[in-house]
C-alpha cells in the first residue's frame, strides 16, 4: 500500500565527523591567547610611544602624558609586554611573533591606545576568569588597572 522510504530521514543521527573537536578548555586557551596577543600588540605600540629611560616626558610630545599628567613608563610597559608574551607562550605553546613598532608615532594616539588596552585587558580577564586561570587573571587585572588609570577610566566599585 505505501512505498518504502528510499532516502535517509533528516531526523536520523549523522555519522561521527572525521575531524576532531576541541574541548571547552582548549577553546578557552585559544581565545585567551588571542586576547593576550592583541593586548601585547597594543602594549608594544604604547611602549614605542613612551619616553625612553632618562628622557624627559615632554620630549615625547605635549599629549604623551595621561589625563593625570603622568607619562607612560617605557620600562614598566616593557616588563608588562614580556610577562604577557610569557602567558601567551604558556597557553599556545610558542612565543608570539612581535614586530617592533617604529618610533616617531603620533603621541596624540596614546589616550586611544590606553583605552583600547584597557578594553582588551578586560576581555582577557573575562576569559581567564571563565577558564579559572589565576596567573592570567592576575596579569589581566593588573594591566586593566594600569591602562584604566592612564586612560582616566573611573573604577566603578568606588564610584
Amino acid at each position: 500500500m505505501y512505498e518504502p522510504i528510499r532516502t535517509k530521514s533528516v531526523h536520523t543521527m549523522a555519522a561521527a565527523p572525521d575531524f576532531p573537536h576541541r574541548s571547552r578548555e582548549e577553546e578557552l586557551d585559544i581565545r585567551l591567547a588571542g586576547q593576550l596577543t592583541a593586548l601585547l600588540t597594543v602594549t608594544d605600540e604604547l611602549r614605542a610611544l613612551a619616553p625612553r629611560e632618562g628622557q624627559a616626558p615632554d620630549a615625547a610630545g605635549p599629549d604623551a602624558a595621561g589625563p593625570d599628567g603622568a607619562a607612560p613608563d617605557g620600562v614598566a610597559l616593557t616588563a608588562a609586554a614580556d610577562r604577557i608574551a610569557e602567558q601567551v607562550a604558556r597557553l599556545s605553546g610558542h612565543y608570539p611573533l612581535r614586530a617592533e613598532p617604529t618610533d616617531g608615532g603620533d603621541p596624540s594616539r596614546i589616550p586611544a591606545l590606553q583605552q583600547r588596552a584597557h578594553t582588551l585587558a578586560g576581555n582577557a580577564l573575562a576569559v581567564a576568569t571563565s577558564r579559572d586561570d589565576a596567573a592570567a587573571m592576575a596579569l589581566a587585572a593588573e594591566r586593566m588597572a594600569a591602562h584604566g588609570a592612564a586612560a582616566g577610566v573611573r573604577d566603578l566599585a568606588s564610584a
